[in-house]
């Protein structure tokens, strides 16, 4: 068996927002909560990245009564789930954040995760997603938002460089999909005043 690895400097992919990558919106789009009647097709976007990328280290992806049940414990734990809508109501893309870490310490960050319909990249729907989630967050109190990302996505890298994340580190080979290795970039951004202030509560 091939055991290729998939290793990308994020740093360099971050100074690529130099290149101003420039998407025009000449659509309506709308974000709002997600709802579990989103859960088909949420259930559809992330099939296609379980089954065909290592964007998502799962390997099954899950059914519609998983998907519901996903949404209904992030939502009712107190975190954003949004989706993304076209002016036909389509759902383009999703996102949510939860709590970084299971301990009672990690209660103030979040890790946000995004995901897009493959047929609609290159539209501006992550910016946007990405833009509403992290302010969802903030009208949650929370502090600090971390993005895991594989090094196989590199469009997701520079897509967090410019919603204001930075490279804090890199877990080398941590993932095993497709038959290879995948490094895993780990990116970081504060939310709202982050460390400088105690919270509240």
């Amino acid at each position: 068996m091939s055991r290729s690895r998939t290793t990308i400097d994020c740093c360099n992919l971050a100074s690529m927002l130099l290149c101003g990558i420039v998407m025009s919106m000449t659509e309506e789009l709308t974000v709002c909560d997600a709802s579990l009647d989103d859960a088909a097709a949420i259930a559809e976007i992330y099939a296609h990245y379980v089954l065909e990328s290592t964007a998502t280290f799962e390997t099954e992806p899950p059914d519609v009564a998983e998907s519901r049940g996903r949404i209904d414990r992030i939502v009712n734990a107190g975190y954003p789930f949004l989706v993304t809508r076209d002016s036909a109501g389509r759902v383009l893309g999703f996102g949510f954040a939860q709590r970084y870490g299971p301990r009672a310490g990690y209660r103030y960050s979040v890790e946000t995760t995004i995901y897009v319909r493959p047929d609609s990249i290159g539209r501006g729907i992550g910016s946007v997603m990405l833009t509403a989630l992290v302010g969802a967050c903030e009208k949650r109190g929370f502090r600090q938002a971390f993005a895991v990302i594989a090094a196989s996505e590199p469009a997701s890298v520079v897509l967090h460089a410019r919603a204001g994340y930075f490279p804090v580190g890199t877990l080398a080979g941590a993932g095993w999909k497709h038959g290879q290795w995948v490094d895993v970039f780990l990116m970081q951004r504060k939310l709202g005043e982050g460390s400088e202030t105690l919270p509240e509560g």
